[in-house]
C-alpha cells in the first residue's frame, strides 16, 4: 500500500466515514440527524485541516484543545450560524469526537466549550428549528438507539400534532399501525382526530421497529427501558437536557412544544374553530389565548421593523 493510501485510510475522513455507517446502522440515527452530524464532522475537520495545517488524523482529533474548538464555532457564527444552530453543531462535534475516541479505546477528553447563549427575550413559541433540534438533540442523547428514536416520537407529536404529554404516553399499542389521522382521547375522555405529517408517522414507525419489548393489545405504544409504562417525567428530563446543551430558554417545555404547534398553525391562517378541534380545547376561549400570542410576536416584529415604530 503507497503512502497516500495510509494516509487516506488513516485520516479523520476515513473515521467519519465509519461514524456515518455506526449512525446508520448500529445507532439508526434519523436520516436527519444522520446528514446533520456528518456534515458538521466534515466541517470540523476542513477547518482543522487549514487552521493547523496538514492531513487531519484521528490522533490529531483526540489532541482538540478548547482554543480549537471557540475557533471553529467562531468561524460558523461568523458564516451566519445561529446560536441554537451552533449549540447543534457543538453537540455534533462532541458526539464525533466521542466515537474517535472509543475508537482509539480511550476515554473522550472532550475540550470544554458552552454553548453559545442565546439572548435573554420575552417568553415565546419555538422556532421550528428549536423545536426539530430540541426532538433531535433529545433523540441523540438516548442511552440507547430505541430509546433515542422512542423521545423522538415523542416530541414529534408534541409538535407535529399539537399532543399534550399525557396524551402521547395513552396511545396504546392498538393504535398502530399509524396512518394518516390518528384518534386521540384528550381531557373529559373526550376525543379528537389529529392528522399525522410524514416525519410523524415515520418517527412513530422507525420507534417501533426498534423498541425491543412487546407492543400488542392494550400495551402502552411508548415504554420506559424496562418495557413498562413510561413515566411523563422522563420525557421532562430528555427536554430539558436537550434544551440546556442547544442553550435555549428554559420556557421551552414539552408543553411549549404543544403551544408553538398551535400557534405556527394559527401564524399561517388556520381558522380558530379548526385549531380548537386540532388542540381538544373544551371552548374556544381556551384557543383564542393564541391570537393574543400571535398579535404579540407581530407587535414585536413591527417594533423592531417599521421606521416609525
Amino acid at each position: 500500500m503507497d503512502d497516500d493510501a495510509l494516509t487516506t485510510e488513516h485520516s479523520a475522513a476515513a473515521l467519519a466515514a465509519r461514524w456515518h455507517l455506526h449512525l446508520q446502522h448500529d445507532r439508526r440515527r434519523s436520516p436527519h440527524t444522520v446528514r446533520a452530524y456528518v456534515a458538521t464532522a466534515h466541517r470540523l475537520i476542513e477547518f482543522l485541516g487549514i487552521h493547523r495545517g496538514g492531513v487531519v488524523t484521528p490522533a490529531s482529533l483526540l489532541a482538540l484543545a478548547a482554543p480549537d474548538m471557540r475557533a471553529f464555532l467562531a468561524q460558523r457564527r461568523a458564516e451566519g450560524l445561529g446560536a441554537s444552530s451552533a449549540a447543534r453543531e457543538l453537540s455534533g462535534v462532541r458526539a464525533f469526537l466521542k466515537y474517535a475516541a472509543e475508537q482509539d479505546g480511550s476515554a473522550p477528553q472532550l475540550p470544554r466549550t458552552r454553548a453559545p447563549r442565546r439572548p435573554r427575550t420575552l417568553p415565546r413559541p419555538a422556532s421550528p428549528e428549536d423545536a426539530m433540534n430540541l426532538a433531535e438533540d433529545a433523540s441523540d442523547a438516548g442511552s440507547e438507539p430505541w430509546i433515542g428514536a422512542r423521545d423522538l416520537a415523542i416530541l414529534l407529536l408534541l409538535y407535529g400534532a399539537g399532543l399534550r404529554v399525557a396524551e402521547a404516553l395513552s396511545l396504546t399499542a392498538r393504535d398502530l399501525p399509524v396512518g394518516q389521522v390518528l384518534r386521540v382521547t384528550g381531557k373529559r375522555n373526550k376525543t379528537r382526530m389529529v392528522p399525522l405529517v410524514p416525519a410523524v408517522r415515520e418517527a412513530i414507525g422507525e420507534y417501533v421497529k426498534a423498541c425491543p419489548w412487546p407492543i400488542a393489545g392494550d400495551a402502552p405504544l411508548f415504554v420506559g427501558a424496562r418495557g413498562g409504562p413510561l413515566n411523563a417525567d422522563l420525557v421532562r428530563r430528555a427536554v430539558r437536557g436537550a434544551r440546556t446543551r442547544l442553550g435555549l430558554p428554559d420556557t421551552l417545555t414539552p408543553h411549549a412544544l404543544r403551544h408553538s404547534f398551535a400557534t405556527h398553525l394559527l401564524a399561517r391562517g388556520a381558522d380558530l374553530r379548526a385549531l380548537q378541534e386540532l388542540l381538544g380545547h373544551a371552548s374556544l376561549s381556551s384557543t383564542q389565548i393564541y391570537t393574543a400570542v400571535d398579535a404579540a410576536r407581530l407587535l414585536d416584529v413591527y417594533r423592531h421593523a417599521h421606521p416609525r415604530a
